[in-house]
């Protein structure tokens, strides 16, 4: 088996992608985050609880026989949204920074990084270049997508990084940055074989679109109120007098012959209100809900549930299913806004299961695995 280390863990997500082929065990773990070390705990039996960016850990990792580093890195300070500060960011910019001592001091013989698309975009491409030249040049690791001219110039386009979930079976468009490299220093005679792309898609459809995703007839607390619904009305239309494209969106609304989800996000409230569902039932209309200021809207439009975020991320119906029995579930008294956190911070794991066997094959290709 293919051993590796899950830095940045979140609930496993990258883990488990790379379980499921069949090919990697993992030894090693870390995660930060108090309740998402829970739902980790309660899915795979491993406390992940360990800071990445401490001397202790770093010597753990030093004492750990491995063989690829994974790690969804902090994404809040490379998106579109917040202050984009990158590298300047002390408390999660310099995350990569501690990895990269990591690597250096490990030597993985591979290393899989995702993070938002943005990344390559971020500070004018500067703050991918900076990544890209760290694991080139200092790590001295071949980057997949990245050339050299002959006087050493690093060549590469960003947008060959990113890939979308919606190309692989799931019907969410989830655009994210992946970075795939091997170590040149220890397979230098081979680093040639490894391939010059990552995988642009997979041939597995989990769902042909989002109906097939969505399960009608939710409980009462996932519509919206009335008076919500008309305060996001009202922002959506100031939005666009100025001449901005913001605004809730229905992807379930009449007309659309195959909806697709936009991007699950973290941040709660924004995520939702991008995949507001139609969802009539008889009765809903007018109901009077505890905690909400005003009755459910009459349109029957609501979020989408916690377990369809699972379903559209893979954990639900793909990624835990023994036998023929789905086995996923969060731990018990979880409320419904980690679950959302938890499933927008991870990654999409149909994708990853298959970025897995890419970086399984290209070990193979320079002779790192038998």
């Amino acid at each position: 088996m293919i051993k590796t280390i899950d830095l940045c863990a979140g609930i496993g997500g990258i883990r488990r992608g790379f379980e499921l082929t069949g090919l990697y065990e993992n030894v090693l773990s870390s995660e930060i985050d108090a309740a998402a070390c829970r739902t980790y705990k309660h899915l795979y039996g491993d406390d992940p609880f360990n800071d990445l960016t401490t001397s202790e850990f770093k010597s753990l990792v030093k004492n750990t026989d491995y063989d690829v580093l994974l790690a969804g890195f902090p994404c809040q300070t490379f998106s579109r949204a917040g202050k984009k500060l990158g590298f300047e960011d002390m408390e999660k910019g310099i995350i990569f920074k501690h990895i990269a001592m990591i690597i250096a001091d490990t030597r993985p013989k591979g290393i899989f990084l995702e993070n938002v698309d943005n990344l390559v975009r971020h500070n004018n491409g500067e703050t991918f270049q900076t990544i890209i030249g760290i694991i080139e040049n200092e790590l001295d690791y071949k980057v997949v997508g990245v050339s050299r001219s002959e006087n050493g110039e690093l060549n590469y386009v960003g947008k060959d990084f990113i890939r979308n979930s919606k190309h692989f079976g799931v019907p969410q468009n989830r655009p994210r940055t992946y970075i795939i490299a091997f170590d040149r220093k220890e397979y230098r005679d081979r680093i040639g074989f490894v391939s010059d792309t990552l995988p642009n898609g997979n041939n597995r459809r989990l769902y042909d679109n989002l109906n097939d995703v969505l399960e009608m007839g939710a409980e009462p607390k996932y519509y919206m109120s009335s008076g919500y619904l008309q305060t996001l009305k009202k922002h959506r239309e100031r939005q666009h007098q100025k001449g901005n494209g913001f605004g809730y969106v229905i992807v379930n609304r009449e007309g659309v012959a195959n909806p697709i989800a936009n991007t699950l996000l973290a941040t709660g409230g924004s995520g939702k209100e991008r995949n507001l569902i139609i969802d009539p039932q008889e009765g809903i209309a007018g109901l009077e809900v505890a905690g909400k200021h005003s009755p459910i809207n009459d349109e029957c439009i609501r979020v989408m549930t916690p377990r369809e975020w699972g379903k559209l991320q893979g954990f639900i119906n793909y990624a835990f299913v023994e036998n023929g029995h789905e086995t996923f579930s969060f731990p018990e008294g979880m409320k419904d806004g980690q679950k959302y956190k938890q499933f927008g911070n991870s990654v999409t794991i149909p994708v990853i299961k298959t970025m897995a066997k890419f970086v399984a094959d290209n070990l193979k290709n320079i002779g790192a695995v038998n």
